[in-house]
């Protein structure tokens, strides 16, 4: 396969009152304005979208943008208006269509796991990158967990849950946790360590499938992918593209390292999760667990590591400068949270001023 291989992403998207801020509950009729664009998610206030596979990154960003206008366009005649917001500032009341998702294989969900899924009003960025076989695969996935936690931390936009500050970068993070079969995996080894690891969580008929595997990365086999879902869904179309390069360049590096028989690093799972922890808590606005040796170090430093980590494929891609450049962004600008957070500061405190800011945000 090439050495670029061809990525999408999928964006998890928030419905809202356009003069309140507050999330609605109108999927069904934005879905149905939308002329099978746009998919349902857990809860009626959510949509999402789905990128082609594409080569280049400003190809990324243009399908991205246009999924964006196609979400508003539909929102916009159902009265409604979507904001790239991984959790809702304001809080969701059921009724009048608000609530969770009882439809089919969703209301099952809900039925099983109760309060996990039915609050589960969380949006996140799925990105999805080609690899040549489900045994590369798995190879990748051995390499790039020691990573996620950078990912997540660069891409945090969602410190409010229903109308307060959390103090954390990224509470969607902790709201998704609480899935018994989310989160980092140890290393596997082979294609068929893998599948048993999966048969086995089947077989305890907790989970209803395979698609409730929810693994920060995992395989996607009918897509020919490895699906990295660790990251909120990004405030600005930009935001999305740079988490979406970075994965790519993780995945291919990774891809290289194991056709090479390079030997997968060592990351005992209970120090990944306290990774993901930090990297939730404080974003970029604090010291980063440091995949090269297990300690913390500065968030710009470990910024830096992961560049160079996946230099090669960043190059290959011509995505080295947008990468560099939407680094830099993000440290001098703030991740997501930050931004929302500013918007907060400039409204005294008034969360409604959050959702605004990102509606204007979200298509540039």
């Amino acid at each position: 396969m090439s050495e670029v291989p061809p990525f999408g992403a999928e964006e998890e998207l928030l419905l809202v009152d356009p003069a309140s801020g507050a999330p609605r509950g109108w999927a069904a009729a934005v879905r149905d304005a939308a002329d099978g664009s746009l998919d349902g998610e857990m809860r009626t206030e959510q949509v999402e979208t789905a990128t082609a596979p594409h080569t280049k990154a400003d190809d990324l960003a243009a399908d991205l943008h246009r999924r964006r206008v196609e979400a508003r366009e539909a929102a916009a005649a159902q009265g409604v208006d979507v904001a790239a917001l991984a959790t809702s500032p304001l809080a969701a009341e059921d009724g009048g269509g608000s609530g969770p998702n009882q439809q089919g294989r969703y209301g099952r969900i809900a039925a099983r796991f109760g309060a996990i899924a039915t609050s589960q009003l969380t949006s996140g960025q799925h990105v999805h990158v080609e690899v040549a076989s489900p045994e590369e695969g798995v190879g990748v996935l051995d390499r790039i967990g020691p990573w996620l936690p950078v990912l997540r931390a660069l891409a945090a936009n969602s410190p409010c849950w229903r109308g307060r500050d959390t103090d954390y970068a990224s509470y969607r993070s902790v709201v998704w946790s609480r899935w018994p079969s989310a989160g980092p995996t140890r290393v596997f080894g082979s294609l068929a360590a893998y599948d048993e690891a999966v048969a086995a969580m089947l077989a305890t008929d907790t989970v209803l499938d395979d698609a409730m595997v929810y693994f920060d990365a995992r395989l996607s086999r009918e897509l020919g992918t490895v699906e990295v879902r660790v990251t909120d869904v990004a405030l600005e179309v930009e935001d999305a593209v740079l988490v979406a390069v970075l994965a790519r360049g993780l995945v291919a590096t990774a891809a290289r390292d194991h056709r090479r028989g390079t030997p997968v690093p060592s990351a005992p799972v209970e120090a990944l999760r306290l990774a993901h922890w930090r990297a939730a808590r404080w974003g970029l606005t604090d010291a980063l667990v440091d995949p090269r040796d297990g300690r913390t170090g500065a968030a710009g430093t470990v910024l830096d590591a992961l560049r160079e980590h996946v230099a090669d494929a960043l190059t290959d891609a011509g995505d080295a400068d947008r990468a560099a450049e939407g680094c830099a962004r993000l440290l001098a600008d703030g991740t997501g949270s930050e931004r929302q957070r500013a918007a907060a500061r400039g409204a005294d405190g008034d969360l409604a001023a959050v959702v605004r800011d990102a509606r204007e945000r979200f298509l540039p």
